[in-house]
């Protein structure tokens, strides 16, 4: 028990960069974190941890140790979250991951409502394109769209989101208005590039069942939609946003839809693929009430909402 007691602080002290912090987290005093995992250091007959007066930092037996240690804590820990949550009430910090632009315009909105309704529980929201460590970054939830998700990963479908390829006004008037997604080849296209690996977003339509990316031609490319939006609002070409970005700018007129159809002129309706966005946790075990209490409230807070 005492070797346990050792791993968790040694542990939490590299993962909150300070014994003290460490002992915040665990409950107890400084004093008996350094003990634990000065106990720990003589048991394994090596050192761990570099201590100064102004930072901690791991010795390259402490580095191998940590690597091989520290999914085991966060093992055990959710264990007893999950036994002792059996018949709780959703309780605790709850740290939630969210692409950006699906984060700042719709996981942000629904966070106070499912505050208000749980006040036992603390919310982390962490807004961000980049890659997340579930374990390394104490993650409960990541939101991802189908394209971001990884294997490993437990996901749930919160939402389908329709996708809108629009441009301003002032570019069509410009450049004229591309009829199919075929024309798009011969105008401006503002692209979304994956933060993650570099990748462009390709845009993909259906018409008449089947499914195809058109080519395109990429003038202007950024890693956030919100700044592809307002490129597209001062006339620089087409862009593809999402309904809960697009909308309320359509409505204003900065922004027109393409490919929407009229029937007057003949034209057929092309559908863009949607985006499916999926709340993801590590496993079954990791399915606390407080985690799927918030994956209930969204989807329940998105059902027909676009």
């Amino acid at each position: 028990m005492d070797t346990l007691r050792g791993i968790e602080s040694f542990v939490r002290s590299v993962e909150e960069g300070s014994i003290a912090a460490a002992a915040r987290r665990l409950a107890i005093t400084p004093a008996a974190a350094s003990q634990n995992i000065a106990r720990l250091e003589r048991v394994l007959g090596v050192r761990l941890l570099s201590r100064t007066t102004r930072q901690l930092g791991l010795t390259e037996a402490g580095k191998i140790y940590y690597d091989r240690v520290h999914g085991v804590v966060h093992d055990l820990e959710q264990a007893a979250a999950v036994v002792s949550a059996l018949n709780e009430e959703p309780r605790g910090q709850l740290k939630i991951a969210s692409s950006v632009a699906f984060g700042r315009h719709v996981i942000a909105p629904l966070v106070p409502s499912f505050a208000a309704r749980y006040p036992d529980v603390s919310i982390e929201l962490v807004i961000t394109d980049r890659s997340i460590d579930h374990i390394g970054e104490g993650i409960d939830i990541s939101v991802r769209f189908a394209q971001q998700l990884e294997p490993g990963l437990i996901a749930r479908k919160i939402g389908s989101v329709p996708l809108i390829i629009c441009a301003a006004p002032s570019y069509i008037a410009r450049r004229g208005r591309p009829e199919t997604p075929e024309d798009l080849r011969h105008h401006d296209c503002l692209v979304y590039r994956f933060a993650v690996n570099g990748r462009l977003f390709r845009w993909a339509f259906i018409r008449d069942g089947l499914r195809f990316e058109p080519e395109l031609r990429p003038t202007i490319v950024s890693n956030d939609i919100d700044t592809l939006a307002q490129m597209a609002i001062a006339g620089a070409g087409v862009t593809r946003l999402g309904t809960f970005i697009a909308k309320p700018i359509l409505e204003q007129g900065l922004l027109v839809p393409l490919f929407s159809g009229d029937p007057a002129q003949g034209t057929a309706r092309i559908d863009h693929e949607p985006l499916e966005f999926y709340a993801c946790f590590l496993d079954r075990q990791a399915e606390t009430p407080k985690i799927r209490a918030f994956i209930d409230h969204a989807v329940q807070s998105l059902k027909g909402r676009w």
